[in-house]
């Protein structure tokens, strides 16, 4: 009886303690305005997914604050990613939407760095879906194995895009001969492209953005998906290959496997360093709660906007994992990622932006 009685205390004092945390986080937040501070200009697919979360996520904040969107567009993210780690408020009334590339950006050392992506609080990803690279039907090349065979001109956007990431690792490290062409606008422009027969593949798109855009290639035959690029396969794309799968031994799986993390980052929500472990939590919950909202899944359905998101415990997992190889696996990284095949339409500009894909 007094060990029953001992536990039983034992319960109330922990639920007490949760009520007053959850009370404290309230008080904490009712009538304060929370920024969301989107690291790119409007009208982008970071812009869309993260307004459409700041109209609902208030209402599942304890206290209720209002949250406004913020755009701080510049240098593919790294200002806001800057800025949020510098100078922004470390109390939760300051969350961000930055790049996907952000930790990997880190982990191969790209300039204009100034954070440690390990020290933000990771809130969660609205949307995971694979990227794929594909080629036209006339090519008849339908495998990596086919690639190998013989040259391809490649569509691509940015020179530090995945469309060029894609394809030039493929060749240095899977023997493919992929010859890639440069400075497309958009990937739009590129699937005109292999329309026309001007080049014959695109060196990344989007699954969702595949099927909500050109189900009709997929359904006629005009495209073969040579791989996909994730952590896993997607549920309704079960035939083509991981990219990582296509690796030939252990240290190459680690490369591409390193590559493949962005995906998984997808359309991050993150607040700043050393803010209370209650608030996190707080703000994760809140997060898990909007993407179950019927109003938010209505609002995007609407929009046509692809949902499939990951908790923010689970994305602080995936950036660490990105941050872990070793200095000398990171060496080989930089020197594959270095694209030697690379031709630029003319005209196109030369800078290292990253255009949508």
């Amino acid at each position: 009886m007094k060990a029953l009685r001992l536990a039983c205390t034992l319960a109330a004092l922990l639920a007490a303690g949760g009520a007053a945390c959850a009370d404290e986080v309230a008080d904490f937040y009712r009538g304060k305005t929370v920024r969301l501070v989107i690291g790119y200009g409007s009208g982008g697919g970071y812009d869309t997914y993260a307004k459409l979360l700041a109209r609902f996520l208030g209402e599942h904040i304890p206290g209720k604050p209002n949250v406004i969107a913020q755009n701080m567009p510049g240098a593919g993210s790294r200002n806001a990613a800057n800025w949020l780690f510098k100078v922004a408020p470390k109390d939760g009334t300051v969350l961000g939407a930055l790049s996907q590339t952000t930790p990997t950006d880190q982990a191969l050392g790209q300039p204009g760095i100034q954070f440690d992506v390990r020290r933000f609080n990771w809130i969660g990803n609205m949307v995971v879906v694979n990227n794929i690279m594909i080629t036209w039907h006339e090519t008849g090349v339908r495998s990596v194995e086919d690639a190998r065979k013989r040259p391809l001109a490649i569509g691509a956007t940015g020179a530090s895009s995945p469309s060029v990431l894609y394809p030039s690792v493929s060749n240095a490290l899977l023997g493919t001969q992929f010859k890639i062409v440069a400075g497309y606008p958009a990937g739009s422009d590129i699937m005109l492209a292999m329309e026309r027969r001007e080049v014959d593949g695109r060196g990344s798109d989007s699954w969702a953005s595949l099927k909500a855009h050109n189900a009709d290639w997929m359904r006629d035959g005009k495209i073969n998906i040579l791989f996909q690029v994730g952590l896993r396969r997607e549920p309704d794309l079960p035939g083509p290959p991981l990219w990582s799968e296509l690796a030939r031994d252990a240290e190459q799986r680690q490369i591409i496997e390193l590559l493949s993390g962005d995906v998984a980052v997808g359309r991050p929500v993150l607040t700043t360093p050393e803010v209370p472990a209650a608030r996190v939590r707080a703000l994760r919950k809140a997060f898990d709660d909007t993407l179950k909202d019927p109003g938010f899944r209505a609002a995007a359905a609407k929009a046509n906007m692809y949902l499939n998101p990951m908790g923010g415990e689970e994305l602080q997992a995936v950036v660490n994992r990105i941050m872990s190889p070793s200095p000398q696996l990171i060496e080989r990284v930089k020197a594959v990622i270095r694209p030697k095949d690379l031709q630029r339409l003319p005209g196109a500009k030369t800078g290292g932006g990253k255009a949508k894909e």
